[in-house]
Formats: structure tokens, C-alpha cells, sequence
């Protein structure tokens, strides 16, 4: 067994990586990435959204997320316009096509899900509410790593 195969980092890695090409593999035919996936799936929950408030809620920056959503407005999912009182307020909206690919993807959750094992919508809760979790984890340990270092007695390097 390779080493890193013992590492908490590789495995998530690794199903992260492997669900992501699932992903890949399910939207193929739609020619869709997973990253615009999840646009669509916020736009469809969530209605129209300024491009700030969609890559705060896709954890994406400006410059992962204009050139998809150009990809997206040029397929004919999506329209970007100005706001009113601030040009420099561009918000995204679905077309009728975009809203259509709702019914056409319904069974992209189900399959992800069956691919995972989840065999019931408690099952999918308890891993999100996991992974949700470690992500909150994660994000204190990103924000406040001497806390982390301390409480494990692990040296600090000096620059």
C-alpha cells in the first residue's frame, strides 16, 4: 500500500478528484463542467445572483468565474447584465434554456448518490453535515494555524 494512502489529505484528495470526473462523465453530454453545474444548481435554488454573491457562494474568484459564466452565456444558459444604479454590478440570470437543463439533470444527484452508496436521504444528510464540518475545520485551521500548531506541540519554523 502506497504511503500516502494512510494520509486523511490523499483520501480526500483522491474522492474529491474521483467524484469530480463522476461528475465529468454525467455532464459530458450536456457538455457541461461541474464547476458550471453548480452555477446552474445555485441559479435554479437561488434565482438570479450578482456575480460577487455567485462566486462567494461557489467559493470561486472573479477570475475562475467570468470566463465560465462567459462559456455559460454563450452556450445559452445564462445572461449577465449591468445593474442599474452601479454598471459595476453585473448579475446572472438563467435563459429558458438554462432553466429547461433543470428537468434534463434531475438524475445527476440520484446517480452521484447511488455511485456513493448513499442509500437514503439520511445518509446523504449525515455526509454533508460531515463534510461540512471538516470544512469548518479546515477554515479554522487555514485562519488561526498557531492554534492548531500549539495545541499539538508541533515546532514553528522560523523565517
Amino acid at each position: 500500500m502506497p504511503a500516502v494512502d494512510s494520509l486523511v489529505c490523499f483520501a480526500l484528495y483522491a474522492a474529491n478528484r474521483t467524484t469530480t470526473q463522476a461528475y465529468r462523465v454525467l455532464l459530458e453530454p450536456w457538455n457541461l463542467t461541474y464547476p458550471q453545474y453548480i452555477a446552474l444548481v445555485t441559479l435554479w435554488s437561488d434565482g438570479p445572483q450578482t456575480v460577487g454573491g455567485l462566486g462567494d457562494a461557489l467559493q470561486l474568484d472573479s477570475g475562475t468565474l467570468s470566463p465560465m459564466l462567459a462559456r455559460m452565456e454563450a452556450a445559452g444558459y445564462v445572461t449577465r447584465t449591468r445593474g442599474g444604479d452601479d454598471e459595476r454590478v453585473v448579475t446572472v440570470s438563467l435563459t429558458a434554456r438554462g432553466s429547461a437543463l433543470r428537468d434534463e439533470l434531475t438524475h445527476v444527484p440520484r446517480c452521484i448518490a447511488a455511485g456513493a452508496g448513499l442509500t437514503d436521504a439520511d445518509s446523504a444528510r449525515d455526509l454533508i453535515d460531515a463534510l461540512h464540518q471538516l470544512t469548518e475545520a479546515m477554515k479554522s485551521l487555514r485562519d488561526h494555524p498557531g492554534t492548531v500548531l500549539d495545541a499539538v506541540g508541533a515546532p514553528r519554523r522560523r523565517a
